[in-house]
Formats: structure tokens, C-alpha cells, sequence
């Protein structure tokens, strides 16, 4: 079945106010002709206080890995599996670290968007070069990876539950944060991070640029991976709703939802329709639901011509 189609729509609904209200009177006919052709495989119910959000969960089980809600998939350990030059990946343990800015108020520590930090990779690098010796001291090697996100090795890391970072984007960080007696190596560290780049020169040059100070750092998809999945063509996983959604702009929701049911999601339902087999995944804050083409009994296909399954009906349970 990871060989067919399958296209992953993160952030189909939020519980929000503002997302209920941009869902009045929003029409999705491809999106509703798609779903009248498919039959359900399952939900994937939680809680928006799961470490891992279901788009997340969904993936993981797409790839193969752990898919569990307390954010252990190892996926920082997967993408060095996926390295050549990282043979030894496996039998590590490794997590993702993004520099970020935390802005503190009287009652709550928000992480910003990491993208809003405008880091280049050359500044990415600097920034990386002044504090991975201070990491190293406890044993976590940091290497360049992306200008937000840099990749950690280290013994702290394996089994370790870890908060996605489009959980916490916005959010008050607090909550998200992994369990001290776990990780008290990383609470430490981040206390350190803070005061070391609270006065410095690289964030005094930020400041007169403009840019916001880089004065913490976010860990996430931490853990080992002794035996990887085989590899498995990745889904199309749109994130025009989820960016909007991080934004909390629910009318760039709201016509990013319009784009998808005239693009990916319409091409799927005409391949459908023209008898290919396909998968579809939408998820919410708390749950995801899928479907897939699979013969139907004469009662389904009934059903489906007086009663079809609509966006409507099942985004509920998301």
C-alpha cells in the first residue's frame, strides 16, 4: 500500500475559533467526490497534548517508524539512516535541534517561528560554531544541517520523548517541555544558552539589522533506530494549511484549503476515478483518519450514491 498515492493533509480542521468560523460556507467538491470513492482504514485518535501531532503519526506510519503519540519516533535518527556518509546512524541516538527565539512574559515563555529568524546558513553556521562546545562539554555532537536545524548525537537523546516543533511554534513552551528527570542535561544546557547569548556579539549584529535575538534552542525527534524500515516512496504532504494554521491566519487557511481541493487533492480524485488505487490522510490537532481504494460490497456502493462520505461528516473526528 506505500506504493500507491497517498496524499497527507496536515491540519485539515483546529478546533480554534477562528478555524471554525472560516469553515462557514467553505465549499470542497473534490475533496467530497474523493472521499464518496474511498473506504476508511482507520482513525488515529488523541489529544492535543500529545508530544507527536497526528500529521507527525501519520507519516511515521506511512515510513514504517514508531507512531506513537508521546513524540518518540526517532527522526532525526531516520534522516542520518537516509545519509550515505552516516553509516553508523542505526546505532545511534540523534535528535533535531532548532535555534529559536523565546519571547519571556510575566506568565509565559513563547517560542516564535524559527523561520521568522531569518537565518542564512552562514549565520546558521556562526551561531553553530559558538555554542557547539558548549554542548560537546556533555557529550552531544552538533553538526549543520538545515539553517534551522542542526543535527545532535548523544546518549541523552535515545528513547527520549521529545515535542514536535509544530506543536510549540506560538505556543508557551513550558508544557512542551521534555520531562527534567529525563533530561535534566538539556534543561541545564538550555539556562546556559540563554545567558551565554543574551550578551553576544551575534545577537547584538542581529539587533542591528533589525532581527530578533536567537536565545534558545528546541529539541525534537530524538531517539535511536536499530533496525530501519525499508525505504518507501514519501507521501505528497501539502503544508499550506498547517503554515496558515501556525500563523493562526485562517483566511490564508481558508484559501489554501480552496488551492489544495483544486489541485493535489482534484488529481487524486480523478485518478481515482479512472480506476487507480490511492490513499488519503487528513488530520486535525488530535486525531488523523485515512482511507484508501478497496473494493466495495453492493450495500457500500448503495450507500455511498445516498449517503456519501463527506469532508463534513468526518472532520469531527479530527
Amino acid at each position: 500500500m506505500s506504493d500507491m498515492p497517498h496524499l497527507l493533509i496536515p491540519l485539515a480542521i483546529s478546533p480554534a475559533e477562528g478555524c471554525q468560523q472560516a469553515l462557514h460556507g467553505l465549499e470542497l467538491p473534490q475533496l467530497d467526490r474523493l472521499l464518496a470513492r474511498l473506504s476508511s482504514t482507520g482513525l488515529d485518535a488523541g489529544a492535543e497534548t500529545d508530544f507527536a501531532p497526528p500529521h507527525e503519526r501519520a507519516l511515521a506510519r506511512h515510513h514504517g517508524l514508531p507512531a506513537t503519540s508521546e513524540g518518540t519516533t526517532p527522526w532525526a535518527a531516520w534522516h542520518q539512516h537516509q545519509q550515505v556518509s552516516a553509516p553508523h546512524a542505526a546505532t545511534s541516538a540523534w535528535a533535531f535541534i532548532t535555534p529559536c527565539h523565546w519571547q519571556v512574559g510575566a506568565d509565559h515563555v513563547t517560542l516564535g517561528d524559527p523561520a521568522r529568524l531569518q537565518l542564512d546558513e552562514a549565520a546558521s553556521r556562526a551561531l553553530l560554531a559558538i555554542v557547539a562546545p558548549w554542548f560537546a562539554e556533555d557529550g552531544i555532537t552538533l553538526t549543520y544541517d538545515q539553517p534551522t536545524r542542526w543535527i545532535a548525537q548523544g546518549a541523552v537523546f535515545d528513547n527520549l520523548p521529545t515535542a514536535s516543533l509544530d506543536r510549540v511554534i506560538q505556543r508557551d513552551v513550558r508544557a512542551w517541555m521534555p520531562d527534567p528527570a529525563r533530561a535534566r542535561l538539556l534543561h541545564r544546557l538550555h539556562s546556559e544558552m540563554q545567558m551565554l547569548l543574551y550578551t553576544h556579539p551575534f545577537n547584538d549584529a542581529r539587533a542591528a539589522q533589525g532581527l530578533p535575538p536567537v536565545n534558545a534552542f528546541w529539541v525534537h525527534g530524538a531517539g535511536a533506530l536499530p533496525q530501519p524500515p525499508a525505504p518507501v516512496p514519501a507521501p505528497e504532504m501539502p503544508t499550506t494549511l498547517l503554515d496558515a494554521a501556525l500563523r493562526e491566519d485562517w483566511h490564508a487557511w481558508r484559501q489554501a484549503w480552496a488551492a489544495l481541493d483544486a489541485g493535489p487533492v482534484a488529481r487524486l480524485a480523478a485518478h481515482v476515478a479512472g480506476g487507480g488505487a490511492a490513499r488519503l490522510t487528513l488530520c486535525g490537532e488530535r486525531g488523523a483518519q485515512s482511507w484508501h481504494t478497496a473494493p466495495r460490497s453492493l450495500g457500500q456502493r448503495i450507500q455511498s450514491l445516498f449517503k456519501p462520505q463527506r469532508f463534513s461528516s468526518v472532520r469531527e473526528q479530527l
